[in-house]
């Protein structure tokens, strides 16, 4: 009697983009590359900007952006300050990441300024764009609430 091994069903697709970003820092924070890749979108247009780096476009330019980002170890960033546009099919997230750096001083706080982009298609939500720039200035950058007013 052959035993066969049992199957693992595979994972559903995430349910929102808040869902597909959450995965995303985490794998960051563990520099999971399989797992950073795992939360992109299949196709050949998706882009990346890392702070004061080039547009990557594409899975390969990306994937081998993080590998080198990881082989210095992993990335401590969390999303603060989150604003979201979002429609049926796309989301757009404009985010305050607090970065901890290690400096001649010690781990020190550093902010960036990110956009991340989400489409919802037959995969479930995946990120197609992330722009990253450095946050000028010591520190945090306020972001007033917004308030929305009908008229």
């Amino acid at each position: 009697m052959t035993r066969r091994a049992a199957t693992t069903p595979p994972p559903s697709p995430p349910a929102s983009a808040d869902d597909i970003e959450t995965q995303f820092y985490e794998a960051l924070r563990r520099g999971d590359l399989e797992a950073v890749m795992a939360v992109w979108s299949d196709d050949e247009d998706i882009s990346c900007v890392h702070p004061g780096g080039a547009r990557l476009v594409g899975p390969g330019a990306i994937r081998a952006s993080f590998a080198a980002i990881f082989r210095n170890g992993a990335i401590d960033a969390r999303p603060e300050q989150v604003r979201r546009l979002q429609s049926h099919a796309c989301a757009v997230h404009s985010v305050l990441e607090r970065v901890q750096a290690a400096g001649s001083s010690g781990v020190q706080p550093a902010w960036v300024l990110a956009t991340n982009v989400y489409v919802h298609g037959a995969q479930g939500w995946r990120l197609v764009a992330h722009h990253a720039s450095p946050a000028t200035g010591a520190a945090v950058p306020e972001l007033p609430e917004a308030r929305s007013t009908l008229h």
